[in-house]
């Protein structure tokens, strides 16, 4: 697994960014009436937690180059154990979760 090669986040939707689709958009002068679209304060809370974290780097930068040079000077020792630990409840979690 390479850990030097990147690739840049997928773009996020901003709010205020949402266009509506133009196959639902009535004529002007239509006599049909619009529909409105209320949103919850769970929404909103959800808007303001992602703004919030889309600025937050996902990987710990100095983290990968601290194993990166250990890696490269040969001092990196993996945890067998632990990576069999991991695996294991990784296969548990998928099992209990496809028996849903």
């Amino acid at each position: 697994m390479k850990i030097d090669k990147t690739t840049a986040p997928l773009p996020s939707a901003q709010i205020g960014e949402l266009a509506p689709r133009s196959s639902n958009a009535k004529p002007a002068g239509s006599s049909e009436s619009s529909t409105s679209v209320n949103l919850s304060a769970a929404s909103a809370n959800l808007r303001t937690i992602e703004s919030g974290v889309s600025g937050t780097p996902s990987v710990n930068a100095s983290k990968v180059a601290e194993i990166k040079q250990a890696i490269a000077e040969g001092r990196f020792q993996v945890n067998s154990g632990a990576v069999a630990d991991s695996l294991i409840n990784s296969v548990k979690d998928m099992i209990s979760a496809s028996q849903r």
